[in-house]
């Protein structure tokens, strides 16, 4: 988990999904692992934005939004998630960007520019 937050930090979202997905495959029954199938799919529309792709972000970031909403109703998420991933304010700018045909490449700005600042350099894996 942390080479993949350390390269979602550095905006190197490709490597970010590739190191992730190790981990969010491990165990397919572990219902936990939407927490890092959401990050994945976060990159990955970060991708699309970089390339100035709206249709392959606005579903990469419809997919996460589901994403979100299940790692909340299934109440997946531990301090660990608020603490160390700022998932509150990670969730909100993510969920704050219009669905489908009512965005624009405008609207992914503040994900493309999201950094999780206090995840720990050591710590926890």
């Amino acid at each position: 988990m942390k080479e993949g937050i350390s390269l979602f930090n550095e905006q190197k979202y490709w490597e970010c999904h590739e190191a992730l997905e190790d981990v969010w495959m491990e165990d397919a029954q572990d219902p936990v692992r939407n927490v890092y199938w959401a990050v994945i799919q976060v990159a990955a529309s970060c991708i699309h934005y970089r390339e100035q792709n709206l249709v392959g972000a606005q579903g990469m970031i419809t997919k996460a939004k589901e994403k979100f909403r299940r790692c909340r109703d299934q109440k997946l998420l531990s301090s660990l998630a608020f603490d160390y991933l700022d998932w509150q304010e990670f969730e909100e700018i993510v969920m704050k960007v219009p669905d489908g045909k009512n965005s624009k490449l405008e609207d992914f700005i503040d994900i493309f520019n999201f950094r999780f600042k206090n995840y720990p350099a050591d710590g926890i894996k």
